[in-house]
C-alpha cells in the first residue's frame, strides 16, 4: 500500500471512528486534524537564482491550455512570495498584462516560452517588458474541488428549543502547477506541483461543530514555499515531498 493509499485508508478510518464517537467533540477535532496529505514536486530545466532588481508576475495558464487558477489563489501565491523573510519583487498581474496588451492576454499569450522570443523582436514589446523588470512569468493552473463526500445533519426547532444531530463529511483536493518561465532566456526554467487532499466535517451535537481542513490555503502556503526555493536557486530537502 503506498503512502497516498494508507493516508486515504487512515482517514476513512477516522470517520467511522467519529460515527461511533460523537459524544467526544475534543476527540473528533484530534481525529479529524490528521485527515489532510499534501505532495509536492519539482522538475527543473533551467538554473534559476532571481536577482534582487529582478521580478516576477503570476499569470492564470491560457484557458487553451488549461482551467486557469482562481483570481483569490493567485493573490495567495503572490502575496506569499512578496513577504516574509525572503521577500521577492512579484508585479501585479493585471498592470503586467495592461502595460504589455495584448500580448500576454490568455488568447494572444505565447504557448511555449520559446515563442517569447519572437515577442522580444518587437522593440516596442522589449523596451516595455523591460521597464517592468519582470524576469520570470508564473503560469498557474488547476483548481480546489469536492472529491468526496457524505453523512446528513438534521436541525430542528420547537418553541423554546433547538438542536441538530447526525455528522457529514466532505473531502476536497487542491491541485495546482506553477510553470516558471525565463524571459531573459526565453525557455521554461521548469514547474512545481503541489496536490492537497483533506477531510472536513460538521457534527451535530446540539450545535453544529464544524472541523475544517484548510485544503487551498495549504497548498498555496506550499507551493509558495516551493516557489521561492526554486527562484532563488536553492534545493530544499522538501523537494519532491511527502
Amino acid at each position: 500500500m503506498n503512502a497516498r493509499t494508507h493516508a486515504a485508508s487512515a482517514c476513512r478510518t477516522a470517520r467511522v471512528s467519529v460515527v461511533r464517537a460523537l459524544v467526544a467533540p475534543v476527540a473528533l477535532a484530534a481525529l479529524l486534524s490528521g485527515c489532510m496529505t499534501a505532495k509536492l514536486d519539482e522538475n527543473r530545466f533551467l538554473p534559476t537564482a532571481i536577482a534582487a532588481d529582478e521580478g516576477l508576475v503570476i499569470l492564470a495558464k491560457p484557458q487553451v491550455e488549461g482551467t486557469g487558477s482562481e483570481d483569490s489563489f493567485m493573490d495567495c501565491v503572490g502575496d506569499k512570495l512578496a513577504s516574509g523573510q525572503r521577500p521577492l519583487r512579484v508585479h501585479g498581474n493585471q498592470e503586467f498584462q495592461d502595460t504589455l496588451f495584448p500580448w500576454f492576454e490568455a488568447s494572444t499569450a505565447p504557448v511555449r516560452a520559446e515563442g517569447v522570443t519572437a515577442l522580444l523582436n518587437r522593440p516596442k514589446v522589449a523596451r516595455r517588458l523591460a521597464d517592468t523588470g519582470v524576469r520570470y512569468v508564473v503560469w498557474l493552473d488547476g483548481n480546489t474541488r469536492k472529491t468526496d463526500g457524505g453523512g446528513s445533519i438534521a436541525c430542528a426547532a420547537a418553541p423554546g428549543a433547538a438542536g441538530c444531530i447526525g455528522f457529514g463529511w466532505w473531502e476536497r483536493q487542491s491541485d495546482y502547477e506553477a510553470t516558471v518561465w525565463d524571459l531573459k532566456t526565453a525557455k521554461s526554467a521548469g514547474s512545481v506541483t503541489t496536490n492537497v487532499t483533506g477531510t472536513s466535517a460538521m457534527v451535530g451535537l446540539v450545535v453544529p461543530l464544524p472541523f475544517i481542513a484548510r485544503v487551498q490555503g495549504t497548498a498555496c502556503d506550499r507551493l509558495a514555499g516551493q516557489l521561492r526555493s526554486f527562484l532563488s536557486g536553492t534545493d530544499p530537502s522538501a523537494a519532491g515531498g511527502t
